[in-house]
């Protein structure tokens, strides 16, 4: 990273590391109103992600390294929060920019903190299991790269940066137990014929986690960048049929009223041939044409799903249906109507400027 993309990243950074532990925190509230609300017992799941949540916002808010140091003697010392990690960090940064710097809560941001704390807080113990182990592993290994980039930037001691010795530096690093922690939840609650889901899930968490720091780059000082390109993963429903597509984060979509897309629900999303790539269960698919026999419409022969097809107008691209995406990753900001029941004068208007043309000039059937 250059000394500029870093200025621009620590406040988020910063903001990442205060809301962590209060979501990490938050999330067993989920757990115990379903509890309540069906009137059942706390199952083991729960206590066993509570009990791993609850010590990690224990280290995150300081009382851990008070109790470490000073004993139980040291307790009454938690309330001096400038040894909450964010606060050490704050310093840290604060130092290291000759200012004093303030947590950046962007859009960016905070998309990523809401999708962690669905993770975190799911009713199903293996994709909370995965979201947790994700975080952590790869906590582990961003926390040494800042740190490593750190140090060269601005060319002081590694040892004198407190948050990063703290996580990752020194002969007993303390990330590496919080990975082990979290890592030890797999054996405990997923059995081995739900291997396959895990990792599909655990992939999904630790790609948000990637993406963020991705993200984090493209942001400019001022405001984040929603038409810079991302990886968004889809699938059909019963999950044979797994894919990825390059596209902004926020998109404008298209709602078709033929007869196919009027029965099947089907939100467009234009994307050029190269943009989408089938990650498992290509075989699964099966193809439907009508009319001219040009546009070729893709099923999951499995559960029916269509999630997306070679349109007419652009048999060497594809429109991707939005609903098939992962939420996680894409944002809609705007739904634009095509007369596909009349799909020739349609695309005429288009032509002739009457409706904004977008998504680079590809029509629907």
């Amino acid at each position: 990273m250059s000394e500029e993309q870093v200025v621009s990243l620590l406040p988020e950074y910063l903001a990442m590391s205060q809301a962590f532990p209060y979501l990490q925190a938050g999330s067993q509230k989920n757990l115990i109103f379903d509890a309540m609300h069906h009137n059942r017992d706390v199952t083991r799941d729960i206590e066993l992600t509570s009990v791993v949540a609850n010590f990690i916002c224990w280290d995150e808010t300081g009382g851990y390294g008070r109790l470490l140091q000073g004993g139980k003697a040291a307790l009454p010392e938690i309330l001096a929060t400038e040894s909450f990690h964010s606060n050490l960090l704050r310093k840290d940064a604060s130092r290291l920019l000759g200012r004093a710097i303030q947590p950046n809560y962007s859009a960016t941001t905070k998309r990523y903190l809401h999708c962690l704390y669905d993770g975190l807080s799911s009713i199903d113990p293996l994709i909370r299991c995965a979201y947790m182990v994700a975080f952590e592993l790869h906590a582990a290994e961003m926390i040494q790269a800042l740190w490593s980039t750190l140090t060269r930037i601005f060319d002081v001691q590694a040892g004198d940066l407190e948050y990063f010795r703290s996580h990752v530096g020194g002969d007993d690093p303390a990330e590496k137990y919080h990975g082990e922690m979290t890592s030890r939840l797999i054996r405990e609650l997923i059995p081995p014929d739900r291997n396959v889901r895990f990792m599909g899930e655990f992939d999904q968490a630790y790609r948000l986690n990637v993406q963020w720091c991705r993200d984090l780059l493209r942001i400019p000082p001022s405001e984040g960048d929603g038409r810079a390109e991302i990886e968004h993963h889809g699938r059909c429903h019963c999950g044979s049929v797994k894919f990825c597509v390059r596209a902004p984060r926020e998109v404008s979509v298209v709602r078709c009223n033929c007869s196919i897309c009027r029965m099947s629900g089907f939100l467009h999303l234009l994307v050029a041939g190269d943009k989408l790539s089938v990650e498992r269960g290509e075989e699964s698919l099966t193809t439907y044409q009508f009319n001219k026999n040009i546009a070729r419409h893709t099923f999951c022969r499995f559960c029916g799903v269509k999630p997306f097809y070679r349109p007419r107008s652009n048999p060497s691209g594809f429109s991707v249906n939005v609903r098939c995406l992962d939420r996680k990753t894409i944002e809609i900001t705007r739904i634009d109507d095509f007369d596909g029941e009349h799909w020739e004068q349609a695309l005429s208007s288009m032509h002739e400027g009457s409706l904004e043309y977008r998504l680079e000039d590809h029509t629907l059937e």
